[in-house]
């Protein structure tokens, strides 16, 4: 018996040990579907016997003049459109006008900010069956959410942290934003993706600490993750990143996490939204709230801020709503002290600095992360749109429409990057093509013993009036915050949710059941944006095939609209050229081109020429310069899209160019004029910024 055992244990162990390896190397290495690599749900359109292709047509939404008479409806207020409407029929119908006031229709909810959690929080509401609006007093995604690093990541430095600090709250955090990782990938595989991110290892016991974490990393994410991370030798490290820093460099280990078009996100929210049904208004400023004889909220007034760019003095109307949601980000105070001016406050505003830089700063396919920086903060080094983004900073500061990034941020980034890249590499002031600074919206629990402490995750809060505040988080988790923020809604306002019984055919396609189970309850996680349904990866083709698009400019339109392309394509001009035979481009260095412009203003509610350029293409977030040479293009477009006169061109350059400014445009360029920028002239310097931000070398003839 004895020998038996001594004979079956070794057996039994070895076993054990290869079924626990096995099942760890299935999990590190199964077979995994990557977000964006299937089939299109909606295959493209194919070509008849005759040669004859019928592109999609998908639904629209209603114009702005149309949602304002909705939000005014709400109060039981006649629009000026509906009275409009009302005396003409006058005209060839009875002659007395029915001046009758309709019956108000108040929303479910009204929320306040359009950034990625007010979005976020609408298409929720709107998908469980609510009747909610949406204003915001810029545009969608102003502020902190088009100014992001781009990434889609549950945070490896929190992972970190909540074990070396045992804190509950930190893993939670991760493990919730790994999640909605997936989903974001799922729900908008045309504006997102995955990349690989390198951490580079200086010392041979950084490999074993960093392995443990990247591969506890992949771990959590379960099904949930998309590859699994790997080590890299010191050779091909090099080969994979040429630009690194070759001395005590030991190897690198690579992990994935997902990167998105953050503004484009936002706004195919918004626009998701308004096809279930929200009403959907920017550039419309909320003045105050209104309560009832109990003091509860039931409503709010506003003003349509484009009739003050026109010229004209917007009266003030009423939005009437059971509920109100604030979402306005570091603007949440504000909304907060319209309630009750005594109340505390609870954002605590940090200033996160990015840098543009040109392509080849990095490899196309992928990014880094210093873990350990010089101040021991973490920056992130990432491919974006063809060029580098580098970032970020994080300090106190004050809240401001636009912040403007500080030069010693802006040197501190690039110290940084100077200490990983190649010594060959001359990182330069002048590489500089935008800089920015958002402000994230870190929040202190108001209920909390420690006033000061700052929330890890979210805050929602109530107030005595009933005005619901969702503050904090960040863009990775926004579907999560939206989520509990409309459950909460549902049992402060008691209102029902119920099934959307008409589903918008968002597809395009009439016979497909392209939404989610809209059943009364969330389903967020699986309802796709506008643009999803036909995207695929070789998309493109087809719009090369079928308008003559260049190959960069068709890939580019359809990893920034998914099968929207198809009507932005058709909405470009053409070249009268042989190739290409359409998509006139606003700048030269960019895809970027005018059938964007003006799908902007007719499907996106682009009001400005700063909405164009910030946060429907992306162009002043990439090169500024570039930005301020594409202007009067994109002025004109919009002029003859929106009837335009010349004060408000005019207006449109003043204030675009100072926009400018708090993206990096260079000082000596917030006085030029049109007639300089047409003439050539805005590339000209003086001879301080010639040094500063000259991207040419200076050479001696011999």
């Amino acid at each position: 018996m004895a020998t038996r055992s001594r004979f079956f244990r070794p057996l039994l162990y070895t076993a054990a040990v290869a079924a626990a390896g096995g099942g760890m190397l299935y999990i590190s290495y199964r077979p995994r579907t990557i977000p964006g690599s299937e089939p299109a749900l909606v295959p493209p359109p194919k070509y008849g016997e005759e040669g004859h292709l019928d592109p999609p047509r998908f639904p629209s939404v209603k114009n702005r003049e149309e949602q304002i008479a909705d939000l005014k409806r709400s109060a039981g207020v006649m629009s000026t459109l509906e009275k409009a409407k009302g005396v003409l029929g006058s005209l060839t119908g009875p002659a007395v006008v029915d001046q009758r006031v309709p019956e108000a229709e108040p929303y479910d909810l009204l929320v306040i900010g359009g950034g990625a959690t007010g979005s976020g929080i609408a298409l929720d509401a709107a998908t469980r069956g609510l009747k909610v609006a949406m204003v915001e007093r810029d545009d969608f995604a102003s502020g902190t959410s088009s100014k992001s690093t781009k990434l889609v990541h549950g945070g490896v430095r929190y992972l970190e942290k909540a074990v070396w600090e045992l804190d509950y709250n930190q893993y939670k955090l991760v493990k919730e934003a790994l999640r909605e990782r997936k989903y974001f990938l799922d729900t908008a595989p045309h504006l997102s993706s995955w990349l690989p991110i390198m951490i580079p290892l200086q010392k041979w016991w950084q490999a074993p600490y960093f392995w443990v974490g990247t591969k506890f990393y992949d771990f959590l994410a379960g099904s949930e993750g998309i590859e699994s991370s790997y080590f890299l030798t010191k050779s091909r490290a090099m080969d994979a990143f040429p630009m690194l820093r070759k001395d005590n460099l030991f190897g690198a280990l690579v992990y994935y996490d997902g990167a998105h078009n953050d503004s484009r996100m936002n706004v195919s929210l918004a626009m998701t939204a308004a096809l279930y049904g929200t009403t959907v208004v920017n550039h419309l400023e909320v003045t105050g709230l209104e309560k009832d004889t109990n003091g509860k909220l039931i409503g709010a007034r506003a003003k349509d801020l484009v009739q003050e760019r026109d010229g004209k003095n917007p009266q003030e109307f009423s939005i009437r709503a059971k509920g109100i949601i604030n979402a306005t980000g570091p603007f949440t105070d504000a909304i907060r002290k319209m309630d009750d001016e005594s109340v505390q406050e609870i954002v605590a505003p940090s200033s996160g600095v990015h840098v543009i830089l040109p392509g080849y700063y990095s490899p196309s396919k992928m990014g880094l992360i210093d873990p350990s920086t010089s101040d021991g903060r973490v920056i992130f080094f990432l491919p974006w749109q063809g060029n580098t983004i580098a970032g970020t900073t994080d300090a106190p500061t004050n809240i401001t429409q636009n912040p403007i990034a500080g030069e010693e941020e802006i040197n501190w980034i690039l110290s940084e990057i100077r200490g990983y890249l190649a010594p060959d590499i001359n990182v330069r002031r002048g590489d500089v093509l935008a800089a920015w600074s958002g402000i994230r919206p870190l929040v202190k629990d108001p209920k909390s013993k420690n006033t000061e402490s700052l929330v890890r995750n979210h805050l929602i809060t109530v107030s005595d009036s009933g005005l619901l505040t969702c503050a904090g988080g960040k863009w990775t988790t926004y579907r999560q915050m939206a989520e509990e923020t409309v459950d909460e809604a549902l049992r402060l306002y008691d209102i029902k949710a119920s099934p959307v019984l008409e589903v918008p055919h968002i597809s395009g396609n009439e016979h497909m059941d392209d939404s989610a189970p809209l059943n009364g309850t969330c389903q967020t996680h699986q309802v796709r944006l506008i643009g999803a349904h036909g995207f695929s990866k070789t998309l493109f083709i087809n719009l090369i095939q079928h308008f003559g698009l260049e190959s960069i400019v068709a890939r580019h339109l359809c990893e920034s609209y998914g099968d929207r392309a198809w009507t932005v394509a058709a909405l470009s001009s053409p070249t009268e050229q042989r190739y290409p035979v359409r998509g006139i481009k606003i700048s030269a260095l960019y895809p970027f081109v005018d059938g964007e412009v003006r799908y902007a203003v007719r499907h996106e509610y682009a009001q400005t020429a700063v909405d164009v350029l910030a946060r429907r293409t992306r162009l002043a977030f990439l090169n500024a310069q570039a930005a301020l040479e594409a202007l009067p293009t994109v002025i004109d477009l919009m002029a003859d899209e929106l009837k335009w006169d010349s004060k408000r061109k005019d207006r449109e350059w003043k204030d675009t160019v100072q926009f400018l400014a708090s993206m990096g445009l260079a000082k000596s360029k917030l006085s030029v004029t049109r007639t300089d920028v047409e003439r050539g002239k805005a590339g000209e310097y003086d001879e301080f910024e010639r040094k500063l931000y000259s991207r040419h070398g200076m050479f001696t003839k011999r």
